[in-house]
């Protein structure tokens, strides 16, 4: 067969498809982009049907370029932009609604509301989670209030619930498989983590029938075969994780104590705590790593909403750059004498402050401000919060001590600006590696392997190859100022 894997990686903003070949390189790759609506302030929806027509045309595409046919590939591999809620007809498979997106806060009344009850601790003690608008379960809420009968006829088992990878399986399978995984499943507020399973007292709070929920499976499973008129030929799927989950497999951070930090559209740092599933006492969240062969492998993790859309932001609100990789040598031209800061609280503040209602801010202007100061602040905000999440992982894992190497992948970590500029901000190294694509790899990782035409775990760990690493060269000084001007900015814009 030749040892190829498809990647489906369905993002915030686009679609991808990737052709890996046997020795786990890119053989051919498709990108799509498609809209983003906003209904309403703080509100985010997708259309689960353009979301769908991408994946199919980027596949279409990705194969073509590789120069093979579908029937060459031993399995496809899918990852997916987290906590997005699609429900959808049992029967005709069309979306109910619009997929509410991870950042939309339309929940957050609907949240504090549950805090005020006591709620919170019952929770987070069973899915690790907080209760924040970001994670699916208030979302599906909101749409079984809100979805004319939507309640009825979800209880009666006529409707499904998903996240986008399993609303793709059911798609692509044309039907026949209803399943997600334990990454996916564990980030709904309704998982138990502890017990690997779909919690009743959670689903009774939150108004869900059982009935609508998807089977959990590992992460490198059996989740059934897409449709033979899709694309030619009936090809397995093998393995699905969360796209932060998966770039944690494809950075190979298998063992207890190594970290990632994926810079996309948010920025998402993972710190892989084996078997222990660690507690934090610092607002980050407990979330499973990976499930393999029914051990579940669990993580401290930071979420920040924007770091990559702060870009966006520049390109498309202030229209001060034409494209997103002119922001690091824009940020390197800055009047060094200024020192700008930007909270990007666009919809509220993720870990450690957990602060929905906050927005973003600009402190330090002076008339002398231009683009490239706010360049550089834009890409300084995002070292900063990495910086805010190793910190409070520190406090909750002293197993980790205070050496840290942070493994980084994602579209940002291409400019060497804000990578020298995270070193130095962090104190620590950062490694760049070979192939970024590592949300991709790491489920083509995860069905190559369960194909049994890629290698197994320690070997595909072995052969993670670095393209640079960064060491700080920033002295103490500056750093310490720095750090608490960005301080005294976030503490100004919590609401």
């Amino acid at each position: 067969m030749g040892g190829y894997i498809l990647a489906i990686d369905q993002g915030t903003t686009s679609s991808r498809a990737i052709v890996f070949d046997g020795q786990q390189q890119i053989a051919g790759a498709s990108q799509k982009e498609f809209k983003q609506y906003f209904p309403k302030s703080g509100w985010v929806e997708h259309d689960p049907e353009e979301i769908w027509q991408t994946v199919l045309s980027t596949v279409e595409e990705a194969i073509d370029k590789a120069g093979i046919k579908a029937g060459d590939l031993s399995g496809i591999g899918i990852t997916n932009q987290r906590e997005t809620v699609v429900v959808w007809d049992r029967e005709t498979g069309n979306p109910m609604h619009n997929a509410i997106v991870w950042q939309d806060r339309r929940t957050a009344s609907y949240c504090d509301g549950l805090k005020k009850q006591g709620l919170e601790k019952t929770f987070t003690k069973k899915t690790g989670l907080l209760l924040d608008p970001y994670f699916s379960g208030t979302k599906l809420n909101w749409l079984l209030s809100n979805v004319d009968r939507a309640q009825a006829r979800a209880a009666k088992g006529e409707l499904c619930f998903g996240t986008i990878d399993t609303f793709l399986i059911w798609r692509l399978t044309g039907g026949k498989s209803f399943v997600t995984d334990a990454t996916n499943a564990s980030r709904t507020l309704i998982y138990n983590i502890a017990e690997n399973a779909w919690d009743d007292e959670l689903l009774k709070i939150l108004k869900v029938p059982r009935a609508m929920l998807p089977e959990v499976k590992d992460c490198a499973a059996d989740f059934g075969v897409t449709d033979p008129e899709l694309f030619g030929a009936a090809i397995p799927i093998l393995g699905v994780a969360g796209d932060q989950q998966a770039a944690t497999i494809g950075q190979a951070c298998f063992k207890p104590g190594m970290l990632k930090s994926t810079y996309g559209t948010g920025c998402f740092a993972l710190l892989n705590t084996g078997k222990d599933m660690v507690r934090s006492k610092n607002r980050l969240l407990t979330t499973i790593a990976y499930r393999l062969n029914g051990e579940t492998t669990y993580a401290l993790e930071g979420s920040i909403f924007v770091a990559g859309a702060a870009v966006q932001w520049l390109r498309d609100g202030l229209k001060v750059i034409k494209a997103a990789p002119d922001t690091g040598t824009l940020a390197e031209s800055a009047d060094p004498t200024q020192e700008v800061y930007l909270v990007p609280a666009f919809t509220g503040l993720g870990a450690p402050h957990w602060d929905p209602d906050a927005r973003g801010a600009i402190f330090g202007m002076t008339r002398n401000t231009g683009p490239a100061e706010f360049a550089r602040a834009a890409l300084e905000a995002v070292c900063y919060q990495t910086r805010d999440l190793l910190e409070a992982m520190h406090k909750d894992w002293r197993n980790n001590g205070k050496e840290t190497v942070l493994r980084v992948d994602g579209g940002m970590v291409a400019s060497d600006w804000t990578m020298q500029r995270l070193s130095d901000l962090l104190d620590a190294p950062v490694d760049r590696p070979v192939i970024l694509e590592t949300t991709a790899l790491g489920v083509a990782w995860l069905a190559g392997s369960r194909a049994g035409v890629w290698p197994k775990q320690e070997d595909f760990a072995k052969s993670w190859a670095r393209d640079r690493r960064f060491e700080p060269t920033m002295d103490e000084k500056t750093r310490k100022a720095k750090f608490k001007g960005w301080r005294n900015a976030v503490k100004r814009t919590l609401s």
